[in-house]
């Protein structure tokens, strides 16, 4: 089976991260995010992978192919113009086998395997507060009759989450086609939901599955979100000499971490170097530096320094914050 990755938009949410790295190559706890996602497709037995990219996608594509033996191709979306476009650009890529679109910013905890081996097109939907903010699905005797996107009165609160399971890819290909070539778009943005809505319209029969497990990596306080999420399901506690650990935390092997309470809650990065430090619920990047500060719900960039005493910090790639 393929999947199609989405992973072109440049992260302005997580700024000043995302001026050199990224969104889905952020750390969270102990890898980048697609890392993440790559774990999960690869267990759930996807062989094959398309995956879009665009602001800083060489950087994507060097990660995926250092670490992955999948088959991948990537494919360059030189305009930001919708999901919808996005996936147009992949049609390329399509059999007639189905396929699995997951967008490359969210991490998912839901079994797979009954969709994967479904004859019946699906999405992943979870209930929502407040709607307004995501494509919902209505539904009637099980199956999705209307999908809108971002609707002011909406008439039902299942949200669409970011995982479609597409169970006839040709036809999704023939109605991007149309979306994409015969009209301009809302707003200069095609909508993948306006296509899978013209599926419907012919018939193409599509089904609901829960997400529960749904974790946003869009923001610097869901970031931080989802790596409490994802070290709570780590069972491993590193010892360091001199050190008070309280889990859960990921240490990598190659950081240097000395007379310092790290967690819980705190994921630390290769080659970063942590002394005199009070650490918890942060995020510490590749090479970064942190010496006699206590940090919270923070987030240090790859080769950043911070010294001194400040509380919470949101420090980009190879800045420097001294406080001392």
């Amino acid at each position: 089976m393929r999947a199609i990755i989405p992973v072109a938009g440049v992260g302005s949410r997580l700024r000043p991260h995302t001026y050199t790295l990224p969104k889905v190559l952020l750390n969270v706890a102990g890898k980048p995010i697609l890392g993440h996602i790559l774990d999960r497709l690869i267990q759930e037995g996807v062989t094959a992978a398309s995956i879009v990219v665009g602001y800083l996608g060489e950087m994507v594509e060097e990660y995926v192919r250092k670490n992955y033996q999948i088959d991948v191709e990537f494919i360059q979306q030189p305009e930001l113009l919708g999901l919808g476009h996005s996936i147009y650009l992949t049609r390329h890529t399509f059999t007639a086998d189905p396929l699995l679109i997951i967008l490359g910013d969210t991490i998912f905890d839901v079994d797979l395997r009954p969709v994967l081996s479904g004859q019946e097109s699906s999405l992943g939907v979870k209930w929502v507060e407040d709607p307004r903010r995501f494509g919902v699905v209505e539904t009637a005797n099980g199956e999705i009759t209307r999908l809108v996107e971002k609707p002011q009165n909406p008439a039902t609160n299942l949200a669409i989450v970011g995982l479609y399971f597409i169970a006839n890819p040709m036809l999704l290909s023939q109605c991007l086609t149309e979306l994409v070539d015969g009209n301009p778009g809302k707003q200069g943005e095609y909508q993948l939901t306006d296509a899978l809505q013209m599926m419907i319209d012919r018939g193409e029969r599509f089904g609901t599955f829960a997400v529960e497990g749904w974790y946003d990596c869009g923001k610097p306080e869901t970031l931080l979100a989802t790596n409490r999420h994802l070290l709570a399901q780590q069972s491993t506690v590193p010892t360091l000499e001199g050190c008070i650990v309280n889990p859960p935390v990921h240490i990598a092997p190659g950081a240097r971490v000395s007379n310092s309470i790290i967690g819980p809650f705190a994921t630390v990065a290769e080659g970063a170097v942590i002394q005199n430090a009070m650490i918890e619920n942060s995020i510490v990047g590749e090479n970064a530096t942190v010496e006699r500060a206590t940090l919270a719900d923070s987030i240090i960039g790859p080769e950043a320094q911070v010294q001194g005493e400040p509380h919470r910090v949101n420090i980009g790639a190879s800045s420097e914050l001294n406080l001392r």
